[in-house]
């Protein structure tokens, strides 16, 4: 039961300080490490920026694998209607100083003006939950087989949802420039 009045902050109701999440499965690929690492200085990029723009565009078409715990595959069912889902994952190779940030400059350029970590798709945050939108080519009982996936081997799943593409607003939408450039060269890689 939320108790929240204007005046309470969520600081205020211990019940909802912490709570358990468990991992309804796990992460299998070639990917042993993230390409940003957080530590107490900041997010760096591991490896020279051309560097990590391939690494983000093989991953776009690279198989990898969520191998879902076994007493959650009926929940599994009729996910092959779907083309896309959308992954929750914790970071959890993000570290306690990473946790802690609370800016940093997105994807750890130091050309691009440092902002609030919850302004960026950072996996330095206070809780390491991150999303990504993965194509699903196959389902083999509690295995699932997607391209697009971020993350790193052995990254816990949290949930999986269906991409519902209706469901995201069309009009309005403002992106922040910094972010808006980032991912033009991004694409502007990927297609040279």
């Amino acid at each position: 039961m939320n108790t929240n009045t204007e005046n309470d902050m969520p600081g205020d109701l211990p019940e909802y300080r912490e709570f358990v999440i468990r991992s309804v499965g796990i992460v299998r690929n070639s990917v042993e490490k993230p390409f940003l690492v957080a530590d107490k200085n900041g997010l760096e990029m591991q490896g020279g920026n051309d560097e990590n723009v391939s690494q983000i565009r093989s991953r776009r078409d690279e198989i990898s694998e969520i191998i879902v715990d076994e007493k959650y595959e009926e929940l599994l069912e009729g996910v092959e209607d779907y083309s896309h889902l959308v992954v929750l994952f914790w970071g959890h190779e993000v570290t306690n100083e990473g946790r802690n940030l609370k800016k940093i400059h997105p994807m750890g350029r130091k050309d691009y003006p440092e902002k609030g970590i919850f302004c960026t798709c950072s996996p330095a945050r206070p809780n390491p939950v991150l999303v990504t939108v993965v194509k699903l080519h196959a389902r083999k009982g509690n295995i699932l087989e997607v391209s697009g996936f971020d993350a790193i081997d052995k990254s816990p799943v949290i949930d999986i949802k269906p991409f519902v593409q209706d469901s995201l607003p069309k009009d309005g939408v403002k992106t922040a420039w910094w972010m808006e450039e980032l991912h033009k060269e991004i694409d502007e890689k990927r297609k040279s």
